[in-house]
């Protein structure tokens, strides 16, 4: 009967104590073709190389973006909240513009996010973040 209520009291720990898992707010169609431009505002980010650009305030606008030329350090590893929060020093609330890029796969998408190389004044992200000294390793 002990085993039982620990296992019990172990459950409900885990699902009262458990984090929410946000989705991301991005909810416009994203490029499917190499080349394509779009610009705006940063509007959210997601983590060390992942961000929303929109022109509105509106969610159904924004598009997600995968950094083309930055690979951050996955979010619940060591480095990853770093890099997120360098990203969002470095880019947010600030205009970009983006450039849909073919990746390793030869794909300009990857998952619901459109892979792409996104600058701010000339300069692209992911040489800011590298002179902002975050360090690359994510996959």
């Amino acid at each position: 009967m002990s085993g039982r209520f620990i296992a019990v009291v172990g459950a409900l720990v885990t699902v009262c104590c458990a984090a929410p898992a946000y989705a991301d707010p991005c909810e416009a169609a994203v490029p499917s073709q190499a080349g394509v431009q779009f610009s705006g505002l940063v509007r959210y980010v997601g983590d060390g190389d992942g961000l929303c650009v929109g022109r509105t305030s509106d969610p159904n606008e924004w598009i997600e973006v995968r950094l083309a030329d930055f690979d951050a350090p996955e979010l619940h590893t060591p480095g990853g909240p770093a890099a997120k929060a360098a990203l969002e020093r470095v880019a947010l609330r600030r205009e970009i513009t983006c450039r849909a890029e073919r990746g390793r796969g030869g794909r300009v998408r990857s998952f619901d996010r459109v892979i792409a190389r996104c600058w701010i004044g000339g300069t692209s992200l992911g040489d800011l973040l590298r002179q902002a000294g975050v360090a690359e390793g994510g996959n």
